[in-house]
């Protein structure tokens, strides 16, 4: 008796959730797609293996502690599960974390039992699969800016204008409609920008923010709760975009016992009113990246430009990203003073320096010849492998700059204990960093990462000043 109720208070909302999400229980087990796994099956196997939208949005924990938005209610559906089994049957959730476009894929493909991506899924992707009812309902898109610049009110005033979105945004499909009714109008359409695979929602938002991008499309919760830890973000209420949609979870198509249960269980799942309590004490202070190309920025590249080219080639290291870890390091100082003896423009330790050849750290040459120098030993002795693109290359190589080589490969292989990609650092091996060490080195890549892509928007400019 005593348990149900219990049970009940978790799914109204009135209780809190345990303090973390269960840890992933090993190396994922590829289903064949002609296997059926309905709930009897995953109640066998006392495993229900739930594939999230990878972002640190939708799922993930630092040390110990979630900050995910799908992290409350998928335990209370495990909660919700196990409320009336017998000791020892219960059920163990198992997070997948995918990249968006690939949720429904896995799904079908049996690698997953459950999506819940936590933002609105383009229609176009969902087909074959069960549709849950409506996780959150009534949830519209939102026109988001920077607080100073102009404001939108109309569809017609977005003519000609730039729009940042991460890849399967339900907000592709609003704009083409937009731009269908602003080719009518023989108006200029609007232009959208994909974004590099390495960012998620929160890095778009946080990078407008920055003002590296003017605008984005987020689902009004998603804008309503990063606003609250990215405080320049400006909300464009007073605009519609379209019609509001449902979020929903999604199950394969023969689960016709799981897709029962998961209805019954949204019917009467309440949010609690503290879940987003460690979400923002955490995250308060991480999002601080800045606009690198500023005017006054602008300039200290350019003159720092051929160090950094001369030593970028040397190593065979884009030049852009040793700008990108210069600006994140010292904002373009060379004069700037770190702990543990960093230093310089580049902040490299003495013993770093030394370990690699370069005596002379205090001048901008040295300290930039120590750094790339350093960032190349790193790539040969340890993440060289042709397994890995030059974007996580890169990834792996800045943990490993922050946190130290050894360490990052222990998480490489705790990974893929885990069943995540050891070969790939955003959303993947980041998770284990997150919760072994916290925010803080995952914060430090996503940070020279941010840099370096906002310097690759405009590479040609900065590069035809080089050669007048």
């Amino acid at each position: 008796m005593l348990r149900t109720l219990l049970t009940t208070l978790l799914l109204l909302g009135l209780i809190a959730a345990a303090p973390a999400i269960a840890r992933e229980t090993g190396p994922l087990q590829h289903v064949p797609a002609s296997q059926s796994r309905d709930l009897a099956q995953i109640r066998a196997s006392k495993v229900l293996r739930v594939l999230v939208n990878q972002s640190r949005n939708s799922s993930g924990e630092v040390k110990g502690e979630p900050v995910g938005i799908e992290y409350y209610r998928l335990r209370a559906l495990e909660h919700f599960l196990n409320a009336r089994v017998a000791d020892g049957q219960e059920i163990t959730l198992q997070i997948v974390p995918r990249a968006k476009e690939q949720l429904i894929g896995a799904l079908q493909r049996g690698e997953g039992d459950l999506a819940a991506p936590g933002e609105l899924l383009d229609a176009g992707l969902v087909q074959g699969v069960g549709v849950s009812a409506p996780v959150l309902d009534q949830v519209s898109l939102m026109l988001v800016g920077r607080k100073g610049e102009r404001a939108f009110s109309r569809v017609e005033q977005l003519s000609g204008r730039t729009i940042a979105l991460t890849t399967a945004s339900a907000a592709g499909a609003v704009i083409e409609q937009i731009n269908q009714q602003l080719a009518l109008r023989k108006r200029p359409l609007v232009k959208i920008e994909w974004v590099d695979p390495t960012l998620a929602v929160e890095d778009v938002l946080e990078m407008v923010q920055a003002g590296i991008y003017h605008l984005t499309v987020v689902e009004r919760p998603i804008a309503q709760r990063w606003a609250r830890v990215m405080p320049k973000l400006r909300l464009d209420t007073q605009l519609r975009l379209s019609q509001p949609q449902a979020m929903r979870w999604y199950v394969r198509k023969d689960a016709e016992q799981l897709l029962a249960s998961v209805d019954r269980f949204v019917a009467v799942y309440r949010a609690p009113d503290n879940q987003d309590a460690a979400f923002e004490r955490i995250y308060r202070r991480q999002y601080r990246v800045h606009n690198p190309l500023a005017r006054q920025d602008r300039q200290r590249l350019e003159s720092l430009r051929a160090v950094l080219q001369k030593h970028g080639a040397e190593q065979q290291i884009d030049w852009l990203n040793l700008a990108a870890l210069a600006f994140k390091e010292s904002t373009f100082d060379p004069k700037a003073r770190g702990t543990g003896g960093a230093h310089g423009l580049m902040q490299i330790t003495p013993a770093a320096a030394q370990r690699v050849g370069v005596s002379n750290t205090a001048t901008v040459d040295g300290n930039v010849q120590a750094s790339a120098r350093y960032l190349a030993l790193i790539r040969r002795k340890f993440f060289s492998s042709p397994q890995l693109n030059e974007r996580e290359r890169m990834a792996f190589i800045l943990a490993a700059y922050n946190l130290g080589p050894e360490r990052v490969q222990a998480m490489r292989a705790e990974a893929r204990r885990r069943g995540l990609n050891g070969n790939q650092w955003f959303f993947q091996t980041e998770r284990i960093a997150m919760e072994q060490v916290g925010m803080g080195p995952v914060n430090f890549v996503n940070s020279v990462n941010k840099y370096f892509l906002a310097f690759n928007r405009e590479r040609s400019a900065l590069e035809r000043v080089a050669k007048r």
